[in-house]
């Protein structure tokens, strides 16, 4: 370890040792990057995204409360639902009188199961293919959620619903319009069929916690519910508080993934709402935005693509909506998301990281159908740079290096 390295560590701890953190000098220090040592960079994170408060004294008692108020979440839209689901039919007056899988009441039990299951089958496609290039996502939790795992209880849980599910035959899709479209799967192959193994009764693995924490989002917020892509926000906070070095912090990683996403989402959801995206708040907005910056930042490239007639939309919304999570590898995107979330003008400065990727090598730029390309070099750099005009100051971002980022894969 360095001896710049260790001063950082030393830095951290100092600032984080405070009664009452410093907010201030916390993102001047995490701007720059925070170390993997000591579990800082989740301690650090969970400030930023306002689930800790800046007074040490606190943190104790408010983890407790979250947490058990996470287990209640588990309790009331995962085991009860599942009991209840058990019990349902389970005599003929129960199927004829109060209830049936064909009750058109929007208050029934089956009409909410089954709406349900159409959330969660989506959610189950896309967190099994979360970072594929990974294994850790198909690993086995060595923290399984025992409330739900434990062998005793006779309920169904997501994973049975999953396999039981009358859809299973089919696809089912929600895009950001809210329109669900049910289509026949492709015709399996040896990988797509890997793909679906599970793990044994007892364990689960790391995608299986990724889609319950989406699941109970989803619960929570009806209005939004689940919108493909919400996978790749909840994925790299979930990764980085399961690989906290701190054991007693990886144990809840679960569920302090779930209050900082849902933190996180509050301040990006009308990204995923397609009503609001022409509004100043909605995503066509920023991506208008971020042309303008450019237009400020590189005249030339600016007028490259609006010859080629090349609409922000077709990089800029995937871009913005998940926080650049598809653009670069894990570890990449832990760093960047270190600064982006230590800037108290956080998407302000993700138009600036944006316009730099666009201005970062020029001749590198190409368009092909309908994505933009960028040669190899622009995402093994050693550092991106941009420049934030309006307040004229030049805003480094170093690619995560060893001492720095500390993210294993």
């Amino acid at each position: 370890m360095s001896r710049l390295h260790r001063s950082r560590i030393a830095d951290f701890q100092e600032v984080l040792g405070e009664p009452t953190v410093a907010l201030g000098k916390l993102r001047d220090l995490c701007f720059s990057g925070i170390p993997f040592d000591g579990g800082l960079r989740c301690l650090c994170w969970k400030i930023l995204l306002n689930y800790l408060p800046l007074e040490r004294a606190l943190w104790s008692s408010l983890l407790k409360k979250q947490r058990e108020l996470y287990s209640q979440f588990l309790k009331e839209m995962i085991i009860q639902p599942g009991i209840a689901k058990a019990n349902l039919g389970v005599s003929r007056e129960d199927v004829t009188l109060e209830d049936h899988p064909l009750n058109p009441n929007p208050d029934s039990r089956w009409n909410t199961y089954f709406k349900d299951n159409e959330v969660l089958l989506q959610i189950d496609k896309d967190v099994r293919r979360l970072y594929p290039d990974m294994a850790f996502f198909q690993r086995p939790t060595d923290y399984p959620c025992l409330l739900i795992l434990d062998p005793q209880n006779e309920f169904e849980t997501l994973r049975k619903r999953v396999e039981q599910t009358t859809l299973k035959s089919q696809t089912v899709a929600r895009n950001r319009s809210g329109v669900t479209n049910v289509s026949s799967p492709l015709k399996s192959s040896p990988n797509s069929l890997g793909e679906y193994e599970v793990l044994p009764n007892g364990c689960e693995a790391h995608w299986e916690v990724v889609e319950r924490i989406l699941f109970i989002y989803a619960k929570l917020n009806p209005g939004i519910a689940y919108v493909q892509g919400m996978n790749e926000i909840v994925g790299p906070l979930y990764y980085t508080f399961a690989t906290d070095p701190n054991s007693e912090w990886k144990e809840h990683a679960e569920a302090d993934t779930f209050f900082c996403f849902t933190n996180l989402m509050a301040e990006i959801r009308d990204n995923f709402i397609k009503s609001l995206d022409d509004s100043q708040c909605g995503i066509t907005y920023k991506m208008e935005k971020v042309y303008s910056t450019l237009k400020e930042k590189d005249v030339e490239l600016y007028l490259k693509l609006q010859e080629q007639n090349i609409k922000p939309q077709f990089f800029a919304f995937r871009w913005l909506t998940l926080l650049l999570s598809q653009e670069f590898l894990l570890p990449d995107v832990i760093r960047i998301w270190d600064s982006l979330f230590a800037d108290d003008k956080r998407f302000d400065f993700l138009l600036l990281v944006c316009c730099a990727m666009l201005t970062f090598e020029t001749r590198s730029v190409k368009f092909v159908g309908q994505r933009l390309l960028f040669s190899s070099e622009i995402y093994e750099s050693p550092r991106l740079e941009t420049s934030a005009l309006n307040s004229r100051i030049s805003l480094t971002l170093p690619v995560p290096a060893s001492d720095c980022m500390g993210c294993r894969l």
